[in-house]
């Protein structure tokens, strides 16, 4: 396990949504500080080709949202993404104004926006919720209602074949309500980590107000029971979290980063939790990581992991690399993108070697040379159609 890769002049999202299909990764909307985010744009959307670490900005970007706002997703964060027959569900999210509760559907081959019509008990709009697939169904958990000013109580999931949306009633120990988690799918099981819930505290005046709490347990949903689980974890059991990244690799769940407001800090710790022993582990991969961030973006290619996007509180690296200008909030938006080969091969390592000691690359076949420089070479996001082929 080893990060291979730091490329700049990247899409600069924060609380953006991102999947991968095939051996492209698509980034689906987000916000960067100083842009206008009450205005009804169309959703941007920019595409990487994980084969030459190249990203474009996806001519759909610009279409103009009021002529087309029956088949267009509006710009939003705190929106989900998933995948389902290569073609890319988005739900919910919001801009300063509102939040959504349509469904828009992505079509990777076509590269164009529909929103199909769905039936049944459409969840309430909602913005910092997840999205998971199991089999043909796509579960959504958790987040902030905006019409209830309440974190979502019920478990919600749309029949990706029917559009048809159904809420479950969840037996056993539930979790407390929460947003800005993650869930994965494992097997026959959804488990959940992390998130910012609140309880109500009184202060000496004795008026209550909300307090902010971070659980670090593992849940999860067994969906043969739809009950409910808490798992009892040992281990290295990170703290608790929220706009912290997860995937699965090899039927294990692995987390990284995140933000904890009670103890005001950000981190770029990667751990990994496996479901059979309940055990966490905090993983020390070689190589240059990402810095401390929250609400950054992540999406796995074959063995590969691709972080992206994402903010961070203000500081100058113990390197004396300075991560930019923060803006009003002491935050720093990011244009950068890290990989993670969770198992490096010879060639990667061979290559790495090479640029680690600046070593003479005018002999490497012309090839090679290119794909090393493709994993340093800054990004120059252009506007240009993605192609269907493999290629």
């Amino acid at each position: 396990m080893r990060w291979i890769a730091h490329i700049e002049g990247c899409p600069k999202r924060v609380n953006h949504a991102a999947v991968a299909v095939n051996h492209k990764i698509y980034s689906f909307g987000g916000y960067s500080t100083g842009e206008d985010c009450r205005g009804y744009t169309s959703m941007d959307v920019h595409v990487l080709n994980t084969h030459t670490n190249r990203w474009v900005k996806h001519p759909v970007s610009d279409l103009p949202y009021f002529e087309n706002d029956d088949i267009l997703p509006y710009r939003r964060y705190g929106h989900t993404a998933v995948v389902y027959k290569d073609n890319i569900y988005v739900w919910g999210g919001r801009n300063d104004r509102s939040s959504c509760s349509v469904l828009f559907k992505f079509d990777t081959f076509w590269h164009c926006w529909m929103a199909p019509p769905t039936t049944g008990s459409v969840p309430l709009a909602r913005d910092g919720h997840t999205a998971c697939v199991w089999k043909n169904y796509m579960f959504i958990i958790g987040g902030y209602e905006e019409e209830t000013d309440l974190f979502a109580k019920q478990v919600f999931y749309l029949d990706l074949d029917s559009l048809h949306w159904s809420y479950i009633v969840c037996g056993g120990y539930e979790p407390t309500l929460r947003d800005f988690h993650t869930t994965v799918c494992i097997d026959d099981k959804i488990y959940l980590f992390g998130g910012r819930g609140a309880m109500l505290t009184t202060n000496f005046q004795g008026i209550q107000a909300p307090l902010e709490t971070y659980c670090n347990n593992v849940w999860y949903l067994d969906m043969k029971t739809l009950n409910w689980h808490c798992c009892k974890a040992t281990g290295d059991i990170p703290v608790g979290r929220r706009s912290n990244s997860a995937f699965v690799h090899n039927n294990k769940m692995y987390i990284f980063g995140g933000f904890n407001s009670v103890k005001a800090k950000h981190y770029n710790d990667l751990y990994m939790f496996d479901p059979e022993t309940c055990v966490w582990t905090r993983l020390s991969p070689k190589g240059k990581s990402p810095c401390e961030r929250r609400r950054q973006a992540c999406a796995k290619v074959g063995d590969k992991i691709f972080i992206f996007g994402g903010t961070s509180p203000h500081i100058s690296r113990g390197d004396g690399e300075d991560l930019g200008e923060a803006g009003l909030d002491g935050l720093v938006d990011h244009s950068d993108m890290f990989i993670l080969d969770l198992n490096p091969s010879l060639k990667t390592l061979c290559m790495m070697a090479v640029r680690e000691h600046n070593l003479d690359d005018s002999q490497l076949p012309q090839s090679l040379r290119l794909e090393l420089m493709n994993m340093h070479l800054p990004n120059k996001i252009t506007m240009s159609r993605p192609s269907n082929s493999a290629g």
